[in-house]
């Protein structure tokens, strides 16, 4: 394998960058501290055994997306704009130049809705608008 090749292919893997996308953390849980049962309360209640309620959590599915530094950087402009932007607007925030703009950004777009962190809204004819999901 030749020296040129394999710098290509390492770079090409050191591109990915892990996206840390809010995740809703449940709140810490305390332990109540148990007392030892006293002589009244087992002549009270000799078969009564103390029943612990067991809850569920639900874990959040897992909120790591693996991104390029080019779709991290569309995702935060696009997360910046609550109203929604169009392609063309994307691009020129990120300093392409007129001409680019659309282009640069729809790859990374398309990434982006395909992974449920932005929504593409269709409007009249071929304009389209992307929001944070």
């Amino acid at each position: 394998m030749r020296i040129s090749h394999k710098r290509k292919v390492q770079l090409k893997l050191q591109k990915r960058v892990l996206a840390n996308v809010a995740v809703a953390k449940p709140a810490a849980k305390k332990d109540a501290v148990k007392k030892a049962p006293t002589a009244e309360t087992v002549k009270a209640a000799p078969a009564a055994k103390p029943v612990e309620e067991k809850k569920t959590v639900k874990a959040a599915p897992a909120a790591k997306v693996s991104l390029t530094p080019k779709q991290q950087q569309v995702l935060d402009i696009v997360v910046s704009n609550a109203e929604g932007l169009n392609p063309k607007g994307i691009g020129l925030q990120a300093g392409q130049e007129d001409a680019k703009a659309a282009s640069w950004a729809t790859g990374a777009l398309k990434k982006l809705a395909e992974e449920g962190l932005v929504e593409r809204i269709q409007l009249a004819g071929n304009k389209v608008l992307y929001k944070a999901a």
